[in-house]
């Protein structure tokens, strides 16, 4: 086999997710290729903190006083900066 990854041999083309949630594929000439293949959040208010689940390769925003809680928009918080929009599942649509 042309490529060789954690111990395992792959064929030109094939692809596979990694032990660490990596996607890789087997390219000739240069040999494996890998890249994530999550989404790393980046604006969130700073009472939230993102969780990395690597049993599914997620990551979600949670509130950090009670990480079981997703991070939404409520009356004591402010979502968003520098006029980023708030997340479309907390509008109401049609009212």
């Amino acid at each position: 086999a042309p490529c060789e990854y954690e111990g395992k041999q792959f064929s030109l083309g094939e692809a596979w997710l990694s032990t660490n949630c990596l996607l890789c594929t087997c390219l000739h000439p240069i040999g494996v290729g890998c890249c994530e293949t999550t989404q790393h959040p980046i604006d969130f208010p700073d009472w939230c903190e993102a969780h990395y689940n690597s049993q599914t390769c997620q990551i979600s925003v949670v509130q950090k006083a009670n990480p079981s809680l997703p991070c939404v928009k409520s009356m004591e918080h402010e979502w968003g900066s520098a006029g980023t929009p708030e997340p479309l599942s907390n509008k109401v649509l049609g009212a």
